[in-house]
């Protein structure tokens, strides 16, 4: 077991590598910089070590705005697992102190009946106005007693109703990230896996065309070997940003995994959706690609498609199989295409699969 001398030393050694990257590769020493060096430090995020690693290795330096984008996407994300158990410890607390509140007004309470019963009995025996008096006194004060016991528990419960409202808010905002992807700021697979499913049972169960659109990028190997891993996000960015304009209304955008993407279109029939793709191809193919750090102009991106349409006695695994089977169709016929279903390049596809 680490005793506090030893954590002490080892934080502080944590900091003073930190330090000294900032000051030998003179980053202001701000907090978020200071995060990046310090996790760098303790080697927890190897995926952000071995980009660093990789860039200085490349460059010999990091921008400013590459050192905003790898906070971005390999450190921004993992505060919500922290931020989650924040709010479950003060979803713990509030219940703690409600429940001490609610305790002590039910002992009042007691207490109160009592008082009644014992005026009750008095009351029964009282043979004179002394008694009588006295009697309501008593009554009057318990009653006193009791009202203030409940104004404080109604105002308990106000500021608890406050409270847990806010919490709320702060859980739905934490849920809303949980499934959304921190570098394209689309839905991640998480997200996908779920809406995918409600969409297609609810195509299914209207008989309403539904379409799904996969992409993957072209050569995107190729970006990170030339360029590193952070101009690979940049594309991965460009893609994103392409997508969230061309969805709209009940379509959804997520990313599926490394440089594939899906598209889920709900009410589209197979004509409508190729369209769709096509469009999307043709935005991305239309943005050149710049490298941030040294404004060099890195060429064009280009994204091969995948289309399927939902069949009546499809699953989501069918759907999904089969869009991917034409994807792949079009990275094999000289990619930068959109390929569907009912094309001969699909069923060329499909035939080497089950052969």
């Amino acid at each position: 077991m680490v005793n506090a001398l030893d954590e002490h030393e080892r934080t502080i050694g944590f900091a003073e590598v930190a330090l000294s990257q900032i000051k030998l590769l003179r980053h202001s020493a701000n907090p978020r910089n200071y995060e990046i060096w310090y996790v760098y430090a303790t080697g927890y995020n190897a995926p952000l070590n071995e980009i660093i690693n990789e860039t200085l290795s490349r460059n010999g330096r990091l921008s400013q705005s590459e050192l905003d984008e790898l906070y971005e996407s390999y450190l921004t994300h993992l505060k919500t697992s922290d931020r989650i158990d924040k709010v479950g410890a003060r979803v713990v607390g509030e219940i703690d102190d409600l429940m001490g509140t609610i305790n002590d007004a039910l002992g009042r309470t007691a207490s109160y009946d009592a008082s009644l019963a014992g005026a009750d009995q008095k009351l029964a025996l009282a043979t004179n106005r002394e008694q009588l008096v006295e009697i309501i006194e008593v009554l009057a004060q318990s009653t006193r007693q009791m009202r203030e016991t409940n104004q404080i528990l109604e105002e308990r419960l106000s500021l608890s109703k406050d409270e847990i409202s806010e919490l709320q808010h702060s859980l739905e905002a934490i849920r809303a990230e949980s499934l959304t992807d921190p570098l394209t700021g689309l839905g991640n697979r998480k997200y996908f896996d779920r809406m995918i499913e409600m969409t297609v049972q609810a195509g299914l169960a209207t008989n309403q065309p539904l379409s799904l659109l996969m992409f993957d990028i072209d050569h995107f190997k190729s970006f990170n070997d030339s360029y590193g891993h952070l101009t690979g996000d940049q594309v991965l960015r460009l893609v994103g940003m392409t997508l969230k304009h061309a969805i709209k209304g009940q379509d959804i955008a997520a990313r599926y995994g490394g440089e594939e993407f899906v598209v889920v279109l709900p009410n589209t029939p197979l004509r409508q959706a190729l369209t769709v793709a096509d469009q999307i191809r043709r935005a991305v193919t239309a943005k050149e690609l710049k490298k941030k750090s040294t404004g060099e102009i890195l060429g064009r991106v280009t994204i091969s498609v995948g289309v399927s349409m939902l069949r009546a006695d499809d699953d989501t695994d069918a759907l999904i199989e089969r869009a991917d089977a034409c994807l792949y169709a079009a990275k094999r016929n000289g990619r930068n295409c959109v390929i569907c279903e009912t094309d001969p390049e699909y069923a060329e596809e499909a035939r080497g699969q089950v052969a």
